[in-house]
């Protein structure tokens, strides 16, 4: 699919205090800090081998978020991306809010958010859809912590074979948020140094068309 836009930024749009008592809510959770799995790898079959290979793939702890407030705060950025990028998509729901943290030596190898299969779930809300647009919000800033790059690779979206890596600087102040589509493959590059922390959510709709 060719885009113009493969992400849409808003530097600095949510204020510090904000951040902070969103970060102070996720330690807040009973479930903070839990380990982040990877389809195929979860709290079931994990074992010695699969905690290595995890690892290769994705190192970091989160906590899940539902609260109405942060919904409010944050899908406003959605649509005005998805109509100011050119997108418009058509989705109808969002997931859990994930805060993720990262911390030295924690990472997220290249991935992409959306499956290639709809979900099939007794929820309504689910049932048949799958991602469509990603946001991340960045609670931490820049200057908090070392490495922990967020970067896209466009190359499945621009038909090129060749790797095409774009670091999304944009989005290092404080507060930032980006969106993207979720096909778009990304990683986080390792942190070096503190905590890097953020807030995730995933926005569904029916398979394109």
């Amino acid at each position: 699919m060719e885009l113009k836009n493969y992400f849409y930024s808003f530097p600095s749009a949510i204020p510090i205090h904000i951040c902070d008592k969103i970060i102070q809510h996720g330690k807040d959770l009973k479930n903070y800090e839990a380990q982040a799995f990877v389809k195929g790898i979860n709290e079931k079959n994990l074992n010695g081998k699969n905690e290595k290979d995890l690892k290769k793939i994705r190192n970091s702890h989160i906590v899940w978020m539902n609260d109405l407030w942060l919904y409010k705060l944050i899908l406003p950025f959605v649509n005005s991306a998805n109509e100011n990028a050119g997108w418009n998509f058509e989705w109808d729901w969002s997931e859990s809010c994930q805060f993720t943290i990262y911390r030295p030596g924690q990472h997220y190898t290249w991935h992409c958010d959306s499956s290639d299969a709809p979900y099939q779930s007794t929820d309504k809300n689910f049932m048949g859809k799958t991602r469509k647009l990603s946001v991340t919000l960045s609670l931490s800033d820049e200057c908090e912590y070392e490495g922990g790059k967020l970067e896209f690779d466009l190359k499945n979206v621009a038909n090129n074979k060749k790797q095409n890596i774009m670091e999304c600087t944009e989005i290092l102040p404080k507060g930032s948020l980006v969106v993207f589509p979720s096909f778009v493959w990304h990683r986080v590059k390792p942190v070096k140094t503190g905590t890097r922390y953020s807030l995730v959510i995933w926005n569904i709709g029916y398979p394109f068309k």
